[in-house]
């Protein structure tokens, strides 16, 4: 599996500076570090200090970073040039050195895009991008990338199915090492360490991850009634018999996830597990089967609210029924009644309504699946039926 290459990012640009010239826009500042990813191949940790991409119509792509970012910044595979700053806030604020990145590239004056006004977070204070004065007009054009993002291209696609495949992995040794008297954080922390270990060891020493995280798998406090909590957080909480167990598994790669999530069980499941569980399935079904070129992501939320409808399910709705996935795990578009985007080959979706009853617990597959030319491939690849998820 081939890195991607300065060549992928600069086809990247020039599709982004195409959708410039359309807008007549001299060039676009990214703040989103995601973006900045995507189109430079720069992966960094964000923090108080800005960064920024900055793309000119004209040709360039230049990087704005402090000081300690400098060196790295300067071995992204696609950039022209790299403005640093001394630190934030410093003695002149760092977007005033934005300012002259600007100006070099010959944009000031212009009118201008940016996926933001303000560096945002971490404590950030300072001017806004309009207050600097070397623009002419500022639009927002913060879809740019994010559509260009909605279908993948096929490097893409190979490399979140390999995130999908260690994913798989750790998710077995998950299941492998639950069972009544564990507790989350235990078996998580094994599970993951033992899949990165596995990953790193088969794609090879000279194999540069480029994340954060390797292959996880975990419960995110998803246990017993606590797994009713969609979000829920890591309580270390031990397995009893009789809990509902809800999971999430995945790998990171060159900044790509994946998802895998399932419904298991601590020893065997009451009647009334069993009969949530078949609806969760069947909900998941009914998402999976409407998954269509030529329908929108509206489309298959609506199958499955109408199945909540009809045997009277909503007092356990709490979500939509999925979400793309990239180089972020929530990605658009939203398999949500509100998201009328037409669904195309190419997507990547993760395929997960689920059900939350209150003092029982969580009901929630999620697949990482492919939209084909007519219908849908599985990315992740792990049982789905309760008797091959009971633990204990």
């Amino acid at each position: 599996m081939e890195p991607f290459t300065q060549q992928d990012y600069r086809a990247r640009q020039e599709r982004v500076r195409e959708e410039l010239g359309r807008r007549g826009l001299a060039g676009l500042v990214l703040f989103d570090a995601i973006s900045i990813r995507y189109l430079s191949g720069f992966a960094f940790i964000p923090t108080e200090r800005p960064i920024a991409l900055v793309l000119a119509r004209s040709g360039e792509a230049g990087l704005f970073v402090p000081l300690l970012e400098a060196e790295h910044a300067k071995k992204a595979p696609a950039v022209d040039r790299v403005r640093s700053y001394p630190e934030y806030p410093g003695r002149r604020h760092p977007m005033h050195f934005l300012a002259d990145l600007v100006t070099e590239l010959g944009l000031r004056g212009h009118r201008l895009g940016a996926d933001r006004m303000r560096y945002g977070g971490f404590g950030y204070r300072g001017p806004s991008l309009a207050e600097l004065g070397v623009a002419r007009e500022w639009l927002d054009a913060g879809d740019v990338v994010e559509t260009m993002r909605l279908v993948k291209e096929p490097k893409e696609i190979e490399v979140i199915r390999e995130c999908a495949r260690w994913g798989d992995l750790a998710h077995r040794k998950l299941q492998e090492y639950s069972g009544p008297g564990r507790r989350e954080m235990d078996v998580a922390s094994r599970a993951s360490r033992e899949a990165t270990a596995a990953m790193m060891a088969a794609l090879g020493p000279d194999f540069r991850p480029e994340g954060q995280t390797g292959a996880h798998a975990g419960f995110r406090g998803q246990i017993g009634p606590n797994s009713a909590l969609p979000h829920a957080v890591n309580l270390n909480l031990a397995m009893s018999p009789g809990d509902t167990l809800v999971t999430g598994a995945g790998a990171e790669i060159w900044g790509y996830h994946s998802e895998l999530e399932r419904t298991m069980f601590v020893a065997e499941p009451s009647a009334e597990q069993r009969r949530f569980f078949q609806h969760m399935l069947n909900l998941q079904d009914i998402a999976l089967e409407a998954i269509r070129p030529g329908r929108t992501c509206a489309d298959v939320d609506r199958e499955v609210e109408r199945y909540f409808e009809e045997h009277g399910l909503m007092p356990y709705w709490r979500h939509h029924s999925g979400h793309n996935i990239g180089l972020n795990y929530h990605e658009p578009p939203f398999l949500d009644v509100g998201d009328e985007t037409p669904i195309e080959p190419g997507m990547l979706f993760t395929v997960e309504p689920g059900l939350y009853v209150e003092g029982l617990g969580g009901f929630r597959h999620s697949d990482t699946v492919l939209v084909t030319d007519t219908g849908i491939e599985f990315v992740s690849h792990y049982p789905r039926d309760l008797d091959s998820l009971i633990v204990g």
